[in-house]
């Protein structure tokens, strides 16, 4: 008997094919056949591409690149940056430097626009000029004080900044340096005033249109890694050597904190305030009148605050460039290792600081603060409004007095010198701590084994890489904390540098702030996490760290020349001052702010305090050290490239000779270079989720 093969059927359940005879003479339901597993070479794979970890992140990158790092060797080898991918930058730019100079005085540009500019400038801070010296030592004074009492809302609170405000002003005339104070504070009021009025009006700008917005930040961040020399150049090659180079170099640096801070707070408005605002029938110009600007309030202050404090610091760098005020002293002070004319001309800088900032701190706080005692009723509300009037009153009451008795200058008899007994303490640390010191040795062999063991390893390693593997390092380094944008962007900004033509002198100054970061961080992390867990450590630190900050960079270099002699060494010595403090304080604030809750469980567990600061304050506090480790390593860069007036070399000593020379195209393309690489070391030191809340 002959048998029929049946048509094989499809059993929707499983997905599988089978025959319908076998479907009858199964024991039960076909169940579907286990996946295999895959060879553990192959999980082992999986596991070290994944993409949500970082060594996973890293594989990925480094599978991507190897085809054109292969293209790469086998085309351009290995070693310095090939010569076929640069790109002459410097004789296009010499020749319009060459330009410049030719028809500066013939013109139209320059008669007729750029002449007006700078006329108007130097009237400008001559007019102030001559109002401080008409006011005398005693009006300047008696207008400052009464005018900061007022600005901190009068009363008790405003006392202590009036008191404040009469110490700054004496020590600058005690210390002998009243005529300098003043040539500074009218070159510092014109400068901040244009700076202020220019960034409001970027902020509104950017504040009020997204695409403004999108257009300024790149404008704003490639400013905030420009060093200041490089400001100074292009004004010097228009302006000449003066004060209109200083003050439009000042303004063009100070107005970007301004910018961006009263853009955020625009943009940060509360919406609904705006949509009530809105539905109240109120037009764009009365919503940004009545609730953006004063929902901004915050922002914009402390934008001021910031702009203040840039253009005194760039009012002192100018001086190089005929400035004049504190800066030249303290710059002559540089030229002649003059430790004591500098500290002399260096502490009212500090103090012009504080004064600046506690000002406008508690102008912030009276504003902040709506209902205010000394401001309510009738009789306070009179008295507010004749404050200033009264001001003005005593300070010119004051002036004519002073004029009155032959006193306007700042007495000669009241003067104290400390130049020479500073000089003398130098003398007497240099002889002692140079060399010799039992053990240590001393300043001299530190940075002799500093620059051996540390600088020239690193700088001739980082010289003797393949570029290619540079490129592929700062990808890879860009991507693990941030997105592929990220690293398109910092390889870009390296590759650059090479495209420029500085490529051995860029890994040069790399090094140096390499080397000055890890310090810093060896140094403040280790300082921050004492502050943090020692209370009278941390009130013992604030007055030392609030005047490192406020001290103007050329400072920093004069003490340290006398110590570690000219070279890279005493660069980086002077970077690491100057970037320890806001290390120190950044890592203190983040350890601080460590949730009590989750100290207070380590507690329970038995945790010593090792184990507290190890396993759950410095995890938690992660962001504040990333937050440290960027702006250490800005810092750093920062005084690495003044350090080029000190023996730095590197593109800070391209940006320095440039300067000297009015070599626009030497220091346009050193300038650009050390954007480029502020560039790649924020985008690799600082997360994406960071960038953007920033």
């Amino acid at each position: 008997m002959s048998t029929a093969t049946a048509a094989p059927t499809d059993d929707s359940r499983t997905g599988t094919t089978r025959n319908a005879v076998g479907a009858g003479t199964a024991r039960g339901p076909a169940r579907p056949a286990a996946p295999l597993a895959p060879p553990p070479a192959v999980g082992r794979l999986r596991r070290a591409l994944d993409p949500g970890t970082a060594r996973g992140k890293l594989a990925r990158l480094a599978l991507a690149a190897v085809v054109p790092v292969a293209v790469a060797a086998v085309l351009w080898g290995s070693g310095t940056w090939p010569a076929a991918l640069t790109v002459d930058a410097t004789a296009p730019l010499d020749r319009v430097s060459d330009w410049i100079v030719d028809n500066r005085e013939t013109h139209w540009v320059f008669l007729y626009v750029l002449l007006h500019w700078s006329n108007t400038a130097i009237d400008a801070i001559d007019g102030v000029y001559l109002l401080l010296r008409w006011l005398g030592w005693a009006g300047t004074g008696t207008a400052a004080v009464l005018l900061s009492w007022r600005a901190a809302g009068g009363g008790r609170r405003g006392l202590r900044v009036a008191v404040t405000t009469a110490a700054v002003f004496a020590a600058c005339g005690l210390l002998g340096m009243w005529e300098p104070t003043m040539v500074t504070l009218a070159l510092m009021a014109v400068s901040v005033a244009a700076a202020a009025a220019l960034g409001v009006l970027l902020g509104l700008a950017a504040g009020l249109s997204d695409r403004v917005h999108r257009a300024l930040r790149p404008v704003l961040d490639t400013m905030q890694v420009l060093p200041a020399f490089a400001y100074l150049l292009p004004f010097v090659l228009v302006f000449g050597i003066g004060s209109p180079a200083a003050l439009f170099s000042t303004v063009i640096y100070a107005a970007p904190p301004m910018a961006r801070l009263t853009a955020m707070g625009l943009r940060g408005a509360d919406p609904g305030v705006l949509e009530a605002s809105a539905s109240l029938g109120a037009s764009r110009l009365q919503r940004l009148r009545t609730a953006r600007l004063p929902l901004a309030r915050a922002e914009i202050l402390l934008g001021l605050n910031q702009t203040i404090m840039m253009a005194l610091s760039m009012v002192v760098i100018a001086s190089v460039i005929g400035a004049g005020g504190l800066g030249d002293e303290v710059y002559q002070a540089l030229a002649t290792v003059d430790v004591g004319r500098a500290l002399a001309a260096g502490i009212p800088i500090v103090l012009l600081a504080v004064w600046l900032d506690r000002t406008t701190a508690a102008a912030g706080e009276r504003l902040d603060d709506p209902v205010r005692a000394d401001d309510s009723g009738p009789l306070r509300t009179w008295a507010a409004r004749a404050a200033a009037p009264a001001a003005v009153a005593a300070a010119v009451t004051a002036a004519l007095a002073a004029r009155a008795a032959g006193a306007t200058a700042w007495p000669e008899g009241w003067i104290v010198a400390i130049a020479r007994p500073v000089n003398l303490a130098k003398d007497w640390i240099v002889a002692n701590l140079s060399e010799g010191v039992p053990v240590v040795g001393g300043t001299l062999v530190w940075a002799g084994n500093f620059t051996e063991w540390l600088l020239n390893p690193l700088r001739d390693g980082l010289q003797a890489m393949p570029w290619w593997s540079v490129l592929l390092l700062v990808a890879a380094l860009a991507r693990l904390v941030g997105t592929w944008r990220t690293a398109a962007t910092a390889t870009a900004a390296m590759a650059a540098v090479g495209v420029l033509g500085v490529w051995g002198r860029s890994l040069n100054t790399l090094s140096q702030v390499l080397a000055g970061l890890a310090v810093t961080l060896l140094l403040g992390i280790a300082v921050g996490v004492l502050a943090a867990r020692v209370r009278w450590v941390e009130r013992a630190l604030r007055p030392v760290l609030d005047t490192l900050q406020t001290m103007p960079q050329f400072v920093y270099l004069i003490p340290v020349v006398a110590l570690f002699n000219v070279g890279r060494a005493a660069a980086v010595a002077a970077a690491v001052v100057y970037a320890l403090p806001a290390v120190v304080r950044i890592t203190t604030q983040g350890l601080r702010q460590v949730d009590p809750a989750a100290m207070e469980a380590a507690r329970s567990l038995g945790a010593t305090g090792v184990q507290q600061l190890r396993q759950v304050q410095l995890p938690l506090a992660r962001p504040a050290l990333l937050l440290a480790v960027n702006q250490g390593v800005v810092l750093v860069l920062a005084v690495v490239i003044i350090g080029g007036m000190v023996g730095g070399g590197a593109l800070g000593y391209d940006v320095v000779k440039g300067l000297s020379r009015g070599d626009l195209g030497l220091g346009l393309v050193a300038g650009t270079a050390i954007v480029c690489l502020g560039l790649v070391l924020d985008r690799v030191t600082q997360p994406a989720g960071a960038r953007t809340k920033q």
